[in-house]
């Protein structure tokens, strides 16, 4: 592509990429408003199935974007379907890690032309500076490295939960991973004490790491899913998580061994409020929504109708 306009070519253009599910998709669309009113231009990617989904909840014109910000879709290598679900986990992580690395480098070349289209009609360059990709979807780090983009990658669970997911190709060297039979789901073995993770309790018990561990499959999808994907965040140029100082400080053990295996972390959470002091009431992506599902008022109508701090809330995610 030839010279570009200096104004237009300070502009970045984050391409960002969530994992397709509600908790991860909701994170990272509000990242993307927060860089978006920071001055970003923004392609955010959504799989097809989700794509349709948030047309079917949120009404036809929900993915018109604003000037700068602007949705794209990607096949996501699965047979097609409407249904109104979460789709199934573990096919899309084998999906997400073995197809979708050469569908994300054909997008950004397409965006990239796109781009030189516009620089050439009307001088407004909007060609792709960085990858802004969920660490679920390493192929975005990858993909970034190859082209020679800045990225960064948004991890949207705890840091606790990352630490766990890290240390999984450890459970192998030690003999806790595969679980010999379906007895050891019963039989004392996941109250093996695993207290050689830094910065963890030293009571964490086999139990108490995230649930992918109870498996007799040396090849299980999704324990290696994790493995592959903890294993890439040290590629990107920035980890960005959602918590904050004051839940994880960056000077606790927690903090400080989860920063020595990866590239600088920032906490930017919760991303909700941050998003609430940070993106105008009148910006064109405030009204911007990510629900996958028809929002339902019945219950906050409820909530509101009673008494301060006598409700208990207990949210077992989307996909439960």
């Amino acid at each position: 592509m030839g010279s570009l306009p200096a104004a237009a070519e300070a502009r970045p253009h984050a391409v960002m990429v969530p994992y397709p599910a509600q908790g991860h998709v909701t994170p990272m669309l509000t990242l993307a408003k927060l860089l978006y009113s920071r001055g970003f231009h923004v392609t955010f990617v959504n799989n097809e199935f989700n794509h349709r989904r948030l047309l079917r909840a949120r009404g036809a014109r929900a993915l018109d974007g604003a000037p700068g910000f602007r949705f794209a879709a990607m096949d996501d290598g699965l047979p097609p379907s409407d249904a109104d679900a979460t789709q199934d986990v573990p096919a899309l992580c084998h999906s997400v890690r073995t197809t979708w690395l050469p569908r994300f480098m054909s997008l950004l070349a397409k965006l990239d032309d796109e781009a030189a289209a516009a620089a050439a009609a009307d001088g407004a360059a909007r060609r792709v500076t960085c990858v802004v990709a969920d660490s679920n979807m390493a192929f975005g780090i990858h993909a970034a490295r190859e082209l020679g983009l800045r990225c960064a990658t948004l991890w949207t669970a705890s840091a606790c939960g990352f630490m766990g997911y890290y240390h999984y190709k450890h459970l192998l060297d030690r003999g806790l991973f595969p679980l010999k039979s379906d007895a050891d789901l019963s039989n004392g073995h996941l109250d093996t004490t695993v207290d050689w993770i830094p910065g963890m309790p030293g009571d964490l018990r086999l139990r108490d790491l995230p649930s992918f561990v109870r498996s007799t499959d040396r090849d299980d999808i999704m324990f290696n899913f994790f493995v592959h994907v903890t294993a890439s965040m040290s590629l990107a140029e920035a980890v960005i998580i959602n918590t904050f100082d004051e839940l994880d400080a960056p000077s606790s053990p927690l903090m400080g061994a989860m920063a020595a295996l990866l590239p600088p972390i920032y906490t930017v959470g919760p991303l909700h409020l941050a998003a609430r002091s940070n993106v105008p009431a009148d910006s064109p992506v405030a009204g911007v929504g990510s629900n996958l599902w028809k929002e339902q008022g019945e219950a906050l109508r409820w909530l509101d109708g009673r008494p301060p701090r006598s409700v208990v809330y207990v949210n077992f995610g989307s996909i439960t």
